[in-house]
Parts: C-alpha cells; structure tokens; sequence
C-alpha cells in the first residue's frame, strides 16, 4: 500500500533587508567635520576660483558650504597659491565661520604640500603625481632594485607631509586617478583597477610606517564599470589587511548635465547600496553648487541622509483627475524648503491610499474637482481642488511641521 509522505511545514523565507549596511570604517577628522566611523556620508565639491584670487576664493567656499557642502577642495598649484590659503581660511574665519578646506596637490609637491598642510584640514595628493617616473619607451622590466629605489624616493618625499599632518592631528586623502597612474604602476599591472589599488596601497603603508592613519582613500576612473570595480577590489584588498579606511566616492569628469548625473549617480550609487562610501563628490562641467543638490538626492533617494522632502507620485494615466505634472509642481514649489516629510501626490484612489502608504502626507484626486489629503493613511479632509495645496500646508502647520521659506 502506498504511503502518503508526511506534509513538511514549510520554512518562512527570511525577511528582505531594506536597510543599507553600510562598512564599518575608522572616523578621520576634517575640521569640524567626521568622515567615516558610522557618521552621515559627507558632501563635498571643490570650487573653480584661481586660489590667489583671495576674495572670490572666500566667496566660492562660502557659497559652496551655505548650500550644504561640507567639506570644500581648493587646488594649489604653486607656493603662492599654498600661501594665499592662509588668508582665505582666516577671512573665512572673521567673515563667515571656519569651513574645513581640502587641499589638491600634485607634481613633486612635497614643499607646496608642506605650507599648505599648515592652512587646511586635509591635503589630498594623487600618488601617480606626487613623485614624477620619467617613463623609459624601451623598457622591459621593471627591476627589484629599481623598485626599491623609487619606492625609496617616495617615502623621502612623503614622510614630511605625513608627519606634518600627524602631529597636527590633520587629515590626508590618497587619492588615485585612473587616468594618472605612475609608470611602474602601468607597466606592471596596465591601466587597470588593480593598479590603481596597488598604487594607494603604496602610500597607505608608507602612512601606516609613520604611525599615520588619518587616511581616506579614493580611487575614481570616468568609466563607471572601471570606478566600481577599483573600490570593489580596495574593499577586498582593506579587508583582507585588517585596513578600515573611509572611502571617497566619485566618478571623475563625468560631464555635464543629464548624462553627468546619471552617470554619477550609476557610480556612486551603486557603491553606497552596498554598503561601501563615507563621503562622495559628484564632478560635473558645471558651476560647483550645481553638484550639491545632486548628491543630497542621491543619499536621500538610498534612505543614507534625508535634507529635503521626498515627493511620491505616480507617473499619471487615464485615470488621473488633475493635471498630475502641474500639481506636482505646485506642491513641490510651496514645500520645497522643509526637511524630513514625504509628501504623495497621486492622481486616482486606485494608486492613492496603498501606493503612498509611508507618506506623512497625501495628496489624492479621488473625485473630480476635489481633493483628498490625508495624514499617513488617514483621510483628513475633502477641498476643492483649487485650495488643495493650500490646505495642504494649513494641515502640515496644524501638526507644528511648518517652517516659513
């Protein structure tokens, strides 16, 4: 006789993670500012002025850091340009406040780097550029001596600004280039990620060998595949060496408009949903505070930050009530200002209460001709769709979330 088999209870699938994860990395100081160590993902940008252009210098900074970014990068390309940061830092001071400033430094800067570190917060310097390898067209190797000796020469030129910045309790960020790797680097793994790790691998040991490890470190590329697989590849390579450095994040010249905040925001972004990235840098051909609001809504739309209210909508069919783009509009435009709401503005009730059910407020054509706003699933009231946005706002100061622009 044949035997039933015994009805197996079946295992309740493990719940799907929503929440980002983000790796665990040591805190760096910059200023007043902390980069890594479980604190927020930090927006920075670098201003265009010539630094010795003292007062458009202080006026690019100040209007970089009042939009929102919080580190800002000047670049130094000579003794004077290194001296005139003393100046903008202290009219920062007396004028505005005390912005943390990062440094760019490159080509055999060691003496550039040295007066600079005394005037800002972090120094960044590109290790395919800090000690200049002529290349030789007919080599075909790469001896260990002449290994030695080069790496020789860098730690001679490096050690002074690493200890500089040590015993002023400053920050340094490695930051390699994949356009501008050094000669041993491209002869001996290519123009590849691994050479790109490898190359800040160099200078994070010289770093550790100085006791210094106020250390963040990037690895950019303009090709988004190659940028992902360089951070993917440092991850592994960190962990591999008990290394918890916070990372930069950043695409490098990534061009301008739609196509340049898509492809930042395919880089950078798909390295935060891993869990990998402390502060990140969107570079675009464009005026510097046009990169801030890129990057806020790239943290905002990972759930990493939230500095401005998140607008649901449904993208509007036949049966939308109003006119779904016109409206969107309106409401975004009377509440732009405010931070931390999510506002839903959806065209029918088919899409209405269930698709904006995290919404704080509701925003829904349920009739023709009126309104339905509601407080998270609750309806509150009917208006006329012309006092819609109106009472919207009536509703969010009545819950004393209200700020005047």
């Amino acid at each position: 006789m044949q035997t039933l088999p015994t009805p197996q209870t079946a295992a309740k699938p493990p719940a799907l993670d929503t929440v980002i994860h983000r790796r665990q990395t040591r805190p760096v100081r910059v200023g007043n500012v902390t980069i890594g160590g479980g604190h927020p993902v930090v927006v920075q940008s670098m201003i265009n002025e010539d630094t010795l252009d003292l007062e458009g210098s202080v006026a690019g900074i100040r209007r970089l850091h009042e939009i929102g970014c919080e580190i800002v990068r000047v670049t130094v390309p000579s003794m004077a340009h290194a001296k005139a940061l003393a100046q903008i830092k202290q009219k920062l001071i007396q004028t505005y406040q005390d912005v943390p400033l990062v440094a760019d430094v490159h080509h055999n800067g060691m003496k550039i780097a040295l007066e600079v570190a005394k005037h800002v917060d972090k120094v960044r310097i590109n290790p395919g550029l800090y000690v200049f390898e002529k290349p030789k067209s007919d080599r075909t190797e790469y001896t260990q001596a002449e290994f030695e000796q080069i790496g020789a020469k860098i730690k001679e030129t490096l050690a002074p600004l690493v200890i500089s910045l040590r015993d002023q309790g400053k920050a340094m960020r490695i930051g390699v280039n994949h356009g501008s790797l050094a000669e041993r680097m491209l002869f001996t793994y290519g123009d590849t990620p691994e050479g790109m790790v490898e190359s800040a691998l160099e200078f994070i040991r010289i770093c550790e060998s100085l006791d210094f490890r106020n250390l963040v470190i990037s690895l950019k590329a303009s090709r988004v595949p190659v940028m992902l697989a360089a951070y993917r590849l440092m991850v592994r390579r960190m962990d591999e060496l008990g290394m918890d450095y916070p990372l930069h994040l950043g695409v490098t010249e990534a061009g301008d408009g739609e196509y340049g905040r898509i492809k930042s925001t395919a880089g950078i972004g798909t390295l935060l949903a891993e869990g990998i990235g402390d502060t990140i840098r969107v570079s675009l051909t464009e005026a510097p505070e046009k990169e801030i609001p890129v990057c806020y809504s790239i943290l905002q739309a990972l759930g990493l930050r939230k500095t401005m209210v998140e607008y649901v909508a449904c993208p509007s069919c036949g049966r939308t009530l109003f006119n779904l783009e016109d409206v969107l509009h309106e409401v975004r435009e009377a509440t732009k200002h405010l931070t931390g709401l999510d506002i839903a503005v959806m065209g029918c009730i088919v899409n209405g209460p269930g698709e904006m059910a995290d919404a704080d407020y509701g925003y829904v054509g349920k009739q023709p001709g009126y309104i339905s706003l509601y407080r998270g699933r609750e309806e509150i009231k009917k208006v006329p769709e012309d006092q819609g946005v109106e009472e919207l706002i009536n509703l969010i100061k009545a819950d004393g979330l209200w700020v005047d622009p």
